[in-house]
């Protein structure tokens, strides 16, 4: 199964205003390379470092002499230029050039942050070994599966072959990126799409507004118009999380022992133990970003089939300066809240929809009838002590959402949300580990032990109180201590 989904930078855009609205897809397609292809590879992406490091370096002789840094990207051109041909081996011009926009894009936007009065922002100053290159149209080939890299000149071409059939046609293919996830190469092929054309009366009505509530348990709820609702689940995506969170702890103790002391250096156990590592997070990040994007396809699917031409989403991200403990502080970096928005806003602008932020303060605690505070309740349901309406919390909090508009609250003051009374329940994530009927992780035998991990210590004994895996119905156990 593909786990190469990965869609970076939405631009909507017009050329003239006769010309369609377009929008900038990217899809993450991994590459198969012999050894020297990989030896070459990463050789660019090396170079592309080298080009970093060179221009932090040079920033850092100028600070010390206080001299204005170079950060514009035309300076940093002129700069390359003058280093003359084959100085990073064999990268390109054009390749070192993705790697000085990268510098300067991160540079004015660390400015940009700072005058806005965050502080801790800073501009690049850290070495990177590995830097991703990019290459724009008419640079590059593309002939189905195969795609050949530039190199610089008078060095032989570079030829790689993709693992599966780009989605997108050739001629609106804009761009490659070469970059290193998780010990493995992709190729990031970015395309030129139209937005969505509907027939007439079919399309999205800007009149049709739903609101949608970000969650952790439901990634998305949404109420739209008439009363309908959908709740998208991410149980699956929580318990991805936990697997591999408890997988790298059990690593961890595993080669505790055996790793080696700082400053030595690693013996080939180490290495293997550190390329698996890696190769194990790579898998984790891609299925979660899998997982993730179904999640709002499953919203701008259901939005497109209601009408829905705008949706109003509540930014909780403000939660995120409030510490709440080392328990829910990591489950709110878990969230990923930025790329939920993100992924979500970038769908809907592909489909014709509009998109705005609302502040979602009070939603999931205020009763939508008699407008009065509720206490936080302990389940998915909200009660109302005080005028006995009970619906579930997140499509309620979605109800509230879609009566209020950027930068302000309700959009009159009597403004009262139409209760959803369809709620349509949607599940991601099936192609998670654990996430089938079962719900049993199928890194872990009936007997208990994990697959793929050292023996560590004895077998796992649940403690009074706790649910046996043999018997799923009981909550209570007939384990007694002493007992093996």
């Amino acid at each position: 199964m593909s786990y190469g989904w990965c869609w970076l930078r939405f631009v909507p855009r017009r050329r003239d205003p006769a010309a369609p609205a377009v929008v900038y897809r990217t899809a993450r397609v991994a590459v198969r390379v012999t050894a020297g292809q990989r030896r070459r590879c990463f050789g660019l992406l090396r170079s592309a470092g080298d080009v970093w490091a060179c221009v932090v370096e040079v920033n850092a002789w100028r600070r010390r002499r206080r001299d204005a840094p170079l950060a514009g990207y035309q300076e940093l051109c002129r700069e390359l230029s003058a280093s003359g041909p084959g100085t990073f081996a064999e990268l390109d011009s054009t390749g070192a050039r993705s790697v000085l926009r990268r510098f300067s894009d991160a540079w004015f936007a660390a400015a940009k942050r700072r005058k806005a009065g965050d502080l801790s922002a800073r501009s690049p100053r850290r070495r990177r070994g590995l830097v991703p290159v990019r290459w724009y149209h008419g640079t590059f080939t593309l002939d189905g599966h195969r795609v050949r890299i530039p190199t610089a000149r008078g060095i032989e071409p570079l030829w790689v072959r993709l693992a599966r059939q780009v989605p997108y046609p050739v001629e609106q293919v804009r761009s490659i990126t070469l970059l290193c996830e998780g010990g493995r190469l992709f190729l990031d092929v970015t395309a030129e799409i139209p937005v969505a054309v509907y027939p007439a009366g079919e399309g999205p009505d800007p009149a049709r507004a739903a609101g949608v509530d970000v969650g952790i348990i439901h990634p998305y709820a949404v109420a739209g118009p008439g009363g309908e609702a959908l709740l998208v689940s991410g149980r699956a995506i929580r318990a991805e999380h936990r697997m591999h969170l408890a997988d790298t702890k059990a690593r961890q103790r595993t080669v505790a022992r055996r790793a080696p002391k700082p400053g030595q250096r690693g013996s080939r156990r180490w290495r293997q133990y550190r390329a698996r590592a890696r190769r194990v997070e790579g898998r984790h990040r891609r299925r979660v970003r899998q997982a993730q994007h179904e999640a709002a396809r499953t919203v701008v699917t259901w939005a497109v089939g209601q009408r829905v031409g705008v949706l109003h989403v509540g930014d909780p991200r403000g939660v995120l300066d409030l510490p709440a403990g080392r328990r829910h502080n990591l489950r709110l970096r878990q969230w990923q809240i930025g790329r939920l928005l993100q992924i979500l806003t970038d769908k809907a602008t592909l489909a014709g929809i509009t998109v705005h932020l609302v502040d979602e303060r009070g939603t999931s605690s205020t009763c939508p009838t008699c407008r009065r505070r509720v206490p936080k309740p302990r389940g998915r349901t909200l009660t109302c002590p005080h005028c006995r309406f009970s619906g579930h919390r997140d499509v309620v909090a979605a109800a509230s959402i879609a009566t209020r508009t950027p930068g302000g609250g309700p959009t009159t003051p009597t403004a009262v949300p139409v209760l959803p009374g369809v709620v349509t329940h949607r599940r991601v994530g099936r192609h998670l580990p654990g996430a089938g009927r079962s719900r049993r992780d199928p890194r872990r035998p009936p007997g208990g032990a994990r697959v793929g991990l050292a023996r560590c210590g004895p077998p796992h004994q649940p403690s009074m109180g706790s649910r046996s895996p043999l018997q799923r119905g009981s909550t209570t156990s007939h384990w007694k201590p002493g007992e093996r």
